[in-house]
């Protein structure tokens, strides 16, 4: 990778926001780890508000994995407050020592002292997630309210000193008054207003299409509400006679968040994905002082700092501004910030890591691992990236996603620049998979989820092949009959496995195009799947809280297409699966909107749990290994990825091969002969019996074929072996060209077309040719009948001037082939056997009827009978 052009790169592609940044201080990929995690890449997604400090020197900024403390002043990280959960509200205590902060997923409060980090209370006792906290102004009592109540704690104690039934439906925001004298909260449909010493309502105050926000003017003489409705407004409160003194009308959007400045004399808003703008109000007559762009989508939280000459506003994009409020100038823009990560990839090298980021995010992020940097920036989806794939020389990143238009669902990026080489149009869906062929050549996408202005179109679920440095379509596979949640190449690049969303697995032959087999995964919807290095084994996932919480990875055997295992962790889906570079561990991501966000490793072998890595905070969507198979990433909803320290498992028992049936080191002829000994037995523990179904038959000889001459580690025999040592075998069966001809036919019978029957006839036919035919044999020709064209094999028991004579059912010369001089051996198969393309000498096509051939090999003559028909 060339340093100098990601350097201009990343000018380019964040000088749309800004070239100011925070300064990075220290190195905060590190802090806060959970046990084994090495380093987090992203500092997690905007979740919830920011807050300033009593004095102004901090700034606290709410993330999905905690919370983010900052100088405000320099922007430099300071600190990172540790969650379980996304972070919704954060808040200091007037003396600054506190904060106290609520998640979205659980019902407490979190008590924190700022100095150390450490926690110091947890307020239990609402039923639901935090809508709103607020310390009182003397910091002795802190308000929080959920969906039923308001709640205020005795902050020294952690104890619930009264609990005020909220009027409306949902309570959004709390806030004192200036005197803590007054409790106010909005909620969907009015603002409620309390006494804090008595617990009286003091008034009902009507606000329609939901008061998002409610906050008191510094003097406490005004109350404003904002709605989150269509009828979008910001309401004044007269606090004396609690009657509106100002309605500003909004129609540009809706507003999420207000907030005074310390003087009182202006009002902040935000507004929703349809503006994204902060406005200023004079709060005196309700003129609109400035409109302040720079934001691309929802403001999560404006905060104006306690000296007034700084505005802090974070938003959806992932970015929190830092504006001087004399000239409406950004100061500082912090934008480590990520969305959701969807995938990922490791480059071939292991160095650099590829994220795809989800909704509204749709950009593609390039981390140093070795730094943890993040120091690339590819942008132009328009929406989340579902898939994300290195080719495997690295020079080309693919990417997948939710794109509205077909020109931009696929795009393919130039790795060194970061520049779009081109985009791959044909899908009319969502893409949800991409990947490239082993050999780089091929680039397989699939999908069908609608995108967004396309919902009502018939989903798109054919699988197309790419041609990866022409960009054109190379094929197109038409099986599935609903989405394609994950597609993966074989590593010969021979098969193409699929996993559908109605929970079946396709299975692709890549040579014919064609659907070879169909494994039904009655457990689970489909959701990722991964071969082993060896391509013996297909790992699947899936599950979701749509169809049962139950979250399954299973391993198929590719040979038999059997089911090999369940693993199953009660209550998470799994959403991805990855195979460490030797393949004896299986990692998987699980977790949905209301179960375990962990990550597990199996081992392969003994299909047992090795370990559950816990430390996002969201759905774990995607794993990887690195090449060398030291470190594991997974990507999360949460917007970071976590690297694990995960060394390889070492085994000091020898390693056993089941094709190996001699267990002598390798798997050779001897191996072929005690399967042939034994074919057609049946029973419990029969020698031969690789595939352990109880009967020795063409399955087990094929798949040991399959196998010739691979090494194995000699190991003592099992218990099976040990019944009948191989030294004592009779060997009745003598590998001879007479018995592999038989097993080639009993094998043409029984082949399904899987790998394992190609690799093992192949291996046969291999063997066959390496033997020399007891007699020189002409064999009928194929297919016979035939139109237009026809194979005849035959046999050289010697060295000959081989010729095939053909001619009609008069006695009439039609063709003459001279085959030259050929060495003994089986010329059986298409690519040995004499050929006819059904023509005449005169190169003319010959008639339909009756043909004879005859052959001429030394003193060898024979003659046949054939059939044409048109």
């Amino acid at each position: 990778m060339k340093t100098a052009q990601f350097s201009i790169f990343m000018l380019l592609s964040l000088g749309t926001f800004s070239l100011l940044s925070n300064v990075y201080a220290q190195d905060y990929t590190k802090w806060s780890l959970p046990e084994n995690g090495k380093v987090r890449l992203g500092k997690g997604n905007l979740s919830g508000n920011i807050a300033y400090s009593p004095d102004g020197n901090l700034l606290a900024v709410a993330s999905s994995i905690g919370i983010w403390i900052y100088d405000a002043d320099t922007g430099e990280t300071l600190d990172l407050l540790a969650a379980p959960a996304p972070v919704a509200n954060v808040v200091f205590s007037p003396d600054g020592n506190t904060i106290a902060s609520g998640n979205w997923d659980d019902s407490m409060v979190q008590l924190s002292d700022v100095q150390t980090g450490q926690s110091i209370g947890r307020l239990a006792g609402h039923t639901t997630y935090i809508g709103g906290i607020a310390f009182s102004p003397d910091g002795y009592t802190l308000a929080s309210s959920d969906g039923d109540a308001i709640r205020l704690w005795d902050v020294a104690t952690s104890k619930l000193k009264t609990t005020f039934i909220d009027h409306g439906d949902h309570t959004n925001n709390v806030t004192f008054s200036p005197d803590g004298s007054i409790l106010a909260a909005g909620s969907y449909e009015q603002v409620g207003v309390w006494d804090v010493t008595t617990g009286q309502s003091v008034a009902l105050l009507e606000h329609k299409d939901g008061a998002r926000n409610v906050a008191f003017s510094p003097d406490g003489t005004t109350l404003v509400s904002t709605s989150w409705g269509n009828n979008t407004t910001v309401r004044l409160w007269d606090t004396t006679t609690w009657q509106p003194r100002i309605i500003l009308k909004e129609d540009h959007s809706p507003i999420s968040n207000v907030a005074f400045s310390p003087d009182g004399t202006m009002l902040a808003t935000g507004g929703s994905s349809r503006d994204s703008t902060v406005r200023l109000w004079d709060a005196d007559t309700g003129q609109l002082i400035v409109t302040l762009g720079g934001h691309a989508d929802y403001i999560n939280s404006v905060a104006f700092s306690p000296d007034g000459t700084t505005l802090a506003s974070a938003s959806w994009d992932n970015t929190v501004w830092l504006r001087d409020t004399a000239t409406w100038q950004p100061k500082i823009i912090l934008k480590e910030y990520t969305s959701a990560v969807n995938s990922i990839a490791f480059s071939s090298d292991g160095g650099t890591l590829a994220t795809g980021g989800g909704w509204p995010d749709g950009k593609v992020g390039l981390w140093e691992i070795e730094t943890g940097r993040r120091k690339a920036i590819f942008a132009g989806h328009a929406d989340g990236i579902n898939a994300i794939a290195f080719r495997p020389d690295s020079s080309t990143i693919a990417t997948a996603g939710d794109d509205d238009t077909d020109e931009g669902r696929i795009r393919l990026w130039n790795t060194d620049t970061g520049q779009l080489k081109t985009t791959l149009v044909g899908h009319t869906s969502s893409i949800l998979s991409a990947t490239f062929s082993p050999d780089g050549t091929t680039l397989a996408t699939a999908g069908g989820w609608p995108g967004n202005s396309s919902s009502s179109r018939e989903q798109d679920v054919a699988i197309r092949l790419w041609d990866a440095d022409t960009a054109r379509l190379k094929a197109t596979l038409i099986g599935a009959t609903h989405g394609v949640r994950s597609v993966a190449f074989s590593p010969d690049g021979t098969i193409l496995a699929a996993g559908i969303r109605d929970r079946n697995i396709q299975l692709w032959d890549l040579a014919t195009k064609e659907l070879v087999v169909t494994l039904r995964s009655n457990s689970h919807p489909v959701s990722s799947i991964a071969f082993s290095p060896d391509g013996r084994t297909l790992a699947s996932a899936g599950g979701h809280g749509n169809w049962g919480t139950e979250g399954v990875v299973q391993l198929w055997d590719i040979p038999t297409r059997e089911l090999i295992a369940t693993l199953t962790e009660e209550g998470s889906p799994a959403n991805s699966v990855a195979f460490s570079p030797d393949g004896r561990t299986l990692a998987s991501g699980h977790g949905d909107w209301e179960t375990g966000d962990i990550v597990q490793l199996w081992d392969v072998t003994t299909k047992e749990l090795i370990a559950t890595f816990t430390g996002h905070t969201d759905d774990v969507s995607s794993v990887a290994f690195s090449p060398d198979g030291y470190t594991l990433a997974s990507g999360s909803d949460d917007g970071t990825v976590l690297l694990w320290n995960v060394a390889p498992l070492t085994d000091t028992s020898p390693q056993v091969s089941a094709y190996d049936v001699n267990q002598d080191g390798i798997i050779n002829l001897f191996d072929l002969a005690t399967v042939g000994e034994m074919f057609g037995r049946e029973g419990t523990e029969l020698l031969g019996d690789v595939n352990d179904d109880d009967r020795v038959n063409i399955l087990d000889l094929v798949a040991v074929s399959a196998h010739l001459d691979e090494t194995t580690t000699s190991a003592a025999p099992t218990a099976r072996r040990q019944q009948r040592p191989f030294h004592a075998l009779p060997m009745a069966v003598r590998i001879t060209s007479k018995t592999i001809q038989e097993w080639i036919d009993i094998a043409h019978t029984a082949d399904d077309g899987s790998l394992t029957f190609q690799r093992g006839i192949a291996n046969l036919n291999a063997l066959l040719a390496m033997l020399a035919p007891a007699e020189t044999t002409l064999l009928p020709n194929f297919p016979n009948p035939f139109n237009p064209e026809t194979w005849i094999p035959y046999r050289l028991a010697h060295p000959a001037d081989v010729t095939l004579t053909i001619f009609d059912a008069k006695g009439v010369l039609v063709q003459l082939l001279d085959l030259g001089y050929q060495p003994a051996g089986y010329y059986t198969d298409r690519a040995k056997a004499a050929y006819w393309d059904g023509r005449a000498e005169t190169g003319e096509p010959v008639a339909s009827g009756v043909y004879f051939y005859s052959l001429s090999a030394g003193d060898y003559s024979a003659t046949r009978k054939m059939l044409i028909l048109k």
